[in-house]
């Protein structure tokens, strides 16, 4: 450190011998509640580094969860449409009697049921990939939440955890109750 320098959150002197404010505010106190009790008690500046090591892990585990979700489906939804295009040339023109419409017409035959999108898969057809490439892309979200159950757990939060594991298990639910 120069003489001109002075430690992270100490005061720099002014001209006139006024203080400027630190440039950085003190943290604030962290705080744990008590699992019996429901108070809340002030964390070690030892547990309170531990606890933001955690948060930062948890952080970086779901963005990694969807970063990957994303990059995956975008990936595969492209093959998909490689495949497709590649044994329906018919469907690249935009005009004339067999274009794109037809390929985003009501009547195109895409997968619905996961049996029908696994023999798709296994004949490899394009439409198959895409809905795989499209379910993957619904699943992101979903499995960030059972991520976050995770997190919340290993965080020792267990109300955040219940409330999100009912968060997961009403998207889940709702993935079921559509397919009636």
């Amino acid at each position: 450190m120069t003489d001109m320098q002075e430690p992270a959150g100490r005061p720099q002197p002014l001209l006139h011998g006024t203080q400027a404010p630190s440039p950085v505010p003190p943290p604030a106190p962290t705080t744990e509640q008590s699992p019996l009790s429901g108070r809340r008690r002030q964390l070690s500046p030892e547990e309170a580094a531990i606890m933001e090591a955690k948060i930062r892990r948890t952080e970086v585990a779901i963005s990694l969860v969807l970063r990957i979700g994303v990059i995956v489906s975008v990936l595969i939804i492209t093959v998909g449409l490689v495949v497709m295009f590649a044994h329906h040339s018919a469907y690249l023109p935009i005009t004339g009697g067999t274009s794109y419409h037809n390929l985003t017409s009501p009547t195109t035959p895409f997968p619905h049921s996961f049996t029908a999108l696994g023999h798709s898969i296994a004949a490899g057809e394009g439409q198959g990939i895409i809905v795989l490439g499209v379910m993957i892309l619904v699943l992101t979200p979903v499995i960030r939440v059972a991520v976050g159950v995770l997190a919340f757990l290993n965080e020792k939060d267990v109300p955040m955890a219940l409330v999100t594991f009912i968060v997961l298990v009403v998207l889940v639910g709702s993935f079921f109750l559509a397919q009636g």
